[in-house]
């Protein structure tokens, strides 16, 4: 079977899309996903993303890690999904997007998309876990997927992979794990962050909900105001904005570019 998809990119976050509106895409072989996944002997991604039918919204987005797993969604993926919805007519230029962490909406602008995130959730603030020899002061809250938040002035020399992995597999967040981000407040509508990302299991260039996240957290205890510009691992600056509420945040939004980089067939 001959499967055709895009290559596109959110803040250099990689991901391989499929209009799988027929739903023919072989998505429970997780080991070929991870094949196709692999940057040595497949496209090479971060996520692979479908395009499939919802009674719910205009479509319904799957989104599945580089080692076959699926999970709730993706913040860069859902802004490059929604683009690609939008040029094959999918979707219209606002539009809504059905996953399993809700309904999220998204607004093309120009060459880049805005995207609502579903309300932030299951927060955890000013707690503490002990990693690597470290004792690690930091946020939490799931916005669509979970995020661990720790501030750190030293961003630059942060060894990301070894505490993230800690942080990702630590008993605090079992069973299911989480990624993890570490930010520097750089002013008062601006951090830099580096993010850990589960399932890809390494640090990632760029991570739109981690992102997301990381704006939120630091809003939370008081270093930033909304909006906030979040420069990522690539260099990319995307803009979160939100309104802070009793019970945390409402109306976040993610606005960044999401790039078109090649076109081609895949043969499962």
């Amino acid at each position: 079977m001959k499967i055709e998809f895009w290559k596109m990119h959110g803040a250099s976050n990689d991901f391989i899309l499929v209009d799988d509106r027929k739903k023919k895409f072989p998505s429970n072989d997780k080991k070929w996903i991870a094949e196709i996944a692999s940057r040595r002997t497949g496209v090479g991604c971060e996520g692979v993303i479908l395009i499939q039918p919802s009674v719910k919204a205009d479509f319904r987005m799957r989104f599945f890690n580089p080692d076959g797993g699926e999970v709730e969604m993706c913040g860069n993926g859902a802004r490059c999904v929604a683009k690609l919805a939008y040029d094959l007519k999918a979707a219209p230029a606002m539009m809504t997007i059905d996953t399993v962490a809700g309904i999220l909406r998204a607004r093309m602008s120009g060459d880049k998309v805005c995207l609502w995130l579903t309300k932030p959730r299951d927060w955890r603030m000013n707690k503490s876990l002990k990693v690597a020899g470290q004792t690690l002061r930091y946020g939490f809250v799931n916005t669509g997927v979970p995020h661990f938040v720790a501030e750190t002035t030293t961003l630059e020399k942060c060894d990301v992979q070894l505490l993230g992995s800690g942080v990702r597999y630590h008993r605090d967040f079992a069973p299911a794990g989480t990624n993890a981000n570490f930010i520097k407040v750089t002013g008062w509508r601006s951090i830099k962050v580096r993010t850990y990302e589960r399932g890809v299991e390494s640090e990632t260039l760029a991570c739109g909900t981690g992102i997301t996240a990381s704006a939120l957290v630091a809003a939370r205890i008081g270093k930033v105001k909304p909006p906030v510009k979040v420069t990522a691992a690539s260099g990319d600056v995307l803009v979160v904005d939100f309104k802070m509420s009793a019970d945390g945040a409402d109306d976040v939004t993610l606005l960044g570019p999401a790039i078109h980089v090649f076109h081609g067939v895949l043969e499962y």
